[in-house]
């Protein structure tokens, strides 16, 4: 909800109404919701589906989402609606793109209190540790295993994005160069944050053991981004920028 206001803020510096971002609000959320569920069960079929009733791909309130899959998906249905709306696609990202980054802080903070996307062992002042039952706190053991606050720096990160962002909203000089940006930007931070993430099970194929799942999907997304900044940049400039 906080990132869906301020894209309607940007939207009307954009010249769009702020109702517009409302009503593609159920198409980025449903693109949203399906596309980190797919990308979730994709990633994970061998370890939380294989042999299981079919039913347990749709059981979203047992959790199982990913961010990356959930970015694709409502990029996705953005563009459906968008070309059915025949509004400037780019343009419209731009305006949602600092949302974007907002909206995983508190996205973060939830991984924080459900105990997922957890840190690595570290013995310094500010780790964390996570109640019996957890992973790092089995029930056999006498101790939790102090853990790097991960989902903290991820979300710290995110947020000094965010007021980035937002300052290149109001200086973008072409449609597109807020929401390449925050590909750019978001595959670093996400590429840096994975280093302190201790929850994977799991190398990513085929450079098991080098990248991490999340490390190959922001290469493939850094470079999409470099991609779409190249291609957009001698566009015309920005209505209303």
């Amino acid at each position: 909800m906080a990132g869906l206001w301020v894209a309607s803020r940007n939207a009307v510096r954009a010249g769009f109404t702020a109702d517009f971002v409302y009503d593609l609000a159920p198409w980025l959320i449903l693109g949203g919701l399906l596309g980190a569920r797919t990308l979730y069960v994709i990633s994970y079929w061998e370890r939380d589906f294989a042999g299981k009733p079919l039913g347990e791909i749709f059981a979203l309130w047992r959790g199982g989402l990913v961010f990356y899959g959930g970015l694709i998906g409502s990029t996705l249905a953005a563009l459906i609606r968008l070309r059915m709306l025949r509004q400037p696609v780019w343009r419209v990202a731009d305006c949602l793109a600092p949302g974007i980054a907002l909206g995983h802080v508190f996205g973060r903070l939830g991984c924080l209190m459900n105990g997922c996307c957890f840190g690595r062992p570290t013995d310094l002042a500010w780790s964390i540790r996570y109640p019996r039952g957890h992973e790092t706190f089995p029930v056999s053991a006498l101790t939790a295993t102090a853990v790097h606050p991960a989902q903290i720096y991820e979300a710290l990160l995110n947020l000094a994005f965010f007021g980035t962002l937002l300052w290149l909203f109001r200086r973008r000089r072409f449609d597109g160069q807020v929401f390449a940006t925050y590909l750019i930007g978001y595959a670093v931070i996400r590429t840096v944050s994975e280093l302190f993430r201790g929850d994977y099970t799991h190398q990513s194929a085929p450079l098991a053991g080098v990248f991490t799942p999340g490390q190959t999907a922001s290469a493939i997304i850094l470079v999409l981004g470099l991609s779409l900044w190249w291609l957009l940049r001698k566009s015309p400039p920005p209505a209303n920028a």
